[in-house]
């Protein structure tokens, strides 16, 4: 086992930064899609549908794709996930009406779909032999990172070069498709190949599963928030008169600080145990969120930490929930992955689509207090997670 660790460290950098390349085409329109709706003249309700379809493309869909990727050994999905985000998402800055936007969206949130669920297996198999919560964390912390940077970088480009140069970023991501696609070895996720997966099977299992189902829901409260926060507050900055770039750097200081929390994640564990990671994840963004609703207009900068904080709490458990999921049924790692890492924000990104249209009617803060206070209401589900091991 020895003489394979070099290499299987040398595959999961291959795949951290893939995974840090995919997630910066992820994070891309939220900060200027502000500045696309007012192109193609649609309202805040109608852009929040669009994004919307872009989470249900890049989320709903992993589960299905983690059951192919957990069948095969090559790494197509992670090639041609790769490929798509980067060519189509830089392609919706480009669109005057919204149904070639809503193509591009879709193409190259399947992509990310796409890429998730094997990545996230192919990484988890490949930290046998080293500290895999650690390994996760990282894996996770990379993801966020480029989710972190897209916004930056999109905001960037639309402030001074405008956003028809956003296609520029495709080149990235391709060269990392086929480097990935060199460095990283087929590996099976099965010590067995023989026996395949049966479909029905492996989604009884999991659909059946107590505990899985308690992280999931879990998974999409806490998703709820920072969803929430990425699509809606880019709104309620351009409506106090902010620039693409300060919703950008807003948005990467929010995302870097939730990486952050995720590389720690695995040491807070140690630390304080798991259940307490959980509950200050799910507590302690309520009273943040009120105050940086009370502080948003007249203290900007006190807001702005404040904002950062509740990236941090809010992501930090994710790496400790994915593992925590994975070991209930192991041998359904990228399965699994799909529901954690994409079905939950699925689902959620179609409740953002109505939370959008009652944002216009009610306003952006009485929708993100509200928010903000079910995870903390719902905390109790902590409790019953670890009933069983009790």
């Amino acid at each position: 086992m020895k003489s394979n660790l070099p290499s299987n460290k040398k595959a999961l950098i291959w795949l951290s930064g893939a995974h840090f390349i995919n997630d910066v085409y992820t994070g891309v329109l939220n900060p200027i899609m502000p500045f696309i709706a007012a192109k193609i003249g649609i309202s805040m309700a109608i852009a929040t549908v669009v994004l919307t379809i872009s989470h249900i493309f890049s989320s709903l869909l992993q589960p299905i794709f983690g059951y192919f990727a957990d069948n095969i050994v090559k790494r197509t999905f992670i090639f041609w996930g790769l490929i798509l985000s980067s060519v189509f998402i830089p392609l919706c800055t480009l669109p005057d009406k919204i149904y070639p936007l809503v193509i591009c969206i879709i193409l190259g949130s399947i992509g990310s779909s796409i890429f998730h669920p094997q990545a996230l297996g192919f990484a988890s198999k490949f930290s046998k032999g080293f500290d895999a919560s650690k390994s996760m964390a990282v894996f996770i912390a990379m993801g966020t990172l480029g989710y972190s940077l897209g916004p930056v970088i999109s905001s960037s480009i639309t402030q001074f070069l405008g956003m028809h140069k956003m296609p520029l970023m495709t080149v990235f991501g391709i060269i990392w498709a086929f480097l990935v696609f060199k460095m990283v070895p087929k590996i099976s996720l099965y010590e067995n190949k023989s026996e395949k997966l049966n479909f029905k099977l492996a989604f009884k299992s999991i659909l059946t599963n107590r505990k899985l189902n308690i992280l999931n829901i879990m998974a999409m409260l806490k998703t709820m928030i920072t969803s929430s926060c990425f699509i809606l507050l880019p709104f309620l900055w351009k409506n106090t008169g902010h620039k693409p770039f300060y919703i950008g750097i807003a948005l990467f200081t929010f995302i870097f600080a939730g990486g952050i929390g995720s590389l720690i994640s695995s040491s807070l564990e140690k630390k304080i145990g798991t259940a307490n990671v959980f509950y200050i994840s799910m507590i302690a963004t309520f009273p943040l969120m009120i105050l940086f609703l009370l502080s948003y207009k007249s203290y900007p900068a006190l807001s702005l930490m404040i904002f950062v904080i509740i990236g941090f709490i809010s992501m930090m458990a994710t790496p400790v929930l994915m593992l925590m999921a994975q070991n209930v049924l192991p041998e359904y790692k990228s399965i699994i992955s799909g529901f954690i890492n994409g079905f939950s924000w699925g689902v959620v990104a179609v409740i953002i689509s109505i939370l959008g249209f009652t944002a216009e009617k009610v306003g952006i803060p009485l929708v993100l207090i509200v928010v903000s206070a079910i995870p903390a209401v719902c905390s109790i589900l902590v409790k019953e997670l670890f009933k069983q091991d009790m």
